[in-house]
């Protein structure tokens, strides 16, 4: 479930906590760190209002997928999210 943090974005900025990277192959190799890729999903935590004229379509709770390069990996309270552009997120799951 999403994690409540005492943050706000402002205006359409999303605050999403990424979904652990695959440790297994579907043939049950293990994939060393370094060979991990970057996550494309994750949980949104946290939503702003929106623009003047557009308001936010995700909640807290959602699940979406972003772009590969999407956001800015930020640090709250020793946990790691991603903070993004509403229109970084290119579905909900």
């Amino acid at each position: 479930m999403a994690k409540k943090v005492n943050v706000t974005p402002l205006h359409d900025r999303v605050i999403v906590k990424a979904a652990a990277a695959e440790e297994k192959t579907a043939g049950g190799i293990i994939i060393p760190d370094t060979a991990k890729e970057k996550p494309q999903r994750g949980t949104v935590i946290a939503a702003g209002p929106g623009k003047k004229d557009e308001p936010v379509t995700v909640k807290a709770g959602d699940t979406v997928l972003y772009g590969k390069y999407a956001g800015t990996e930020i640090q709250i309270d020793g946990a790691d999210y991603l903070i993004m552009r509403e229109s970084d997120i290119l579905a909900i799951v």
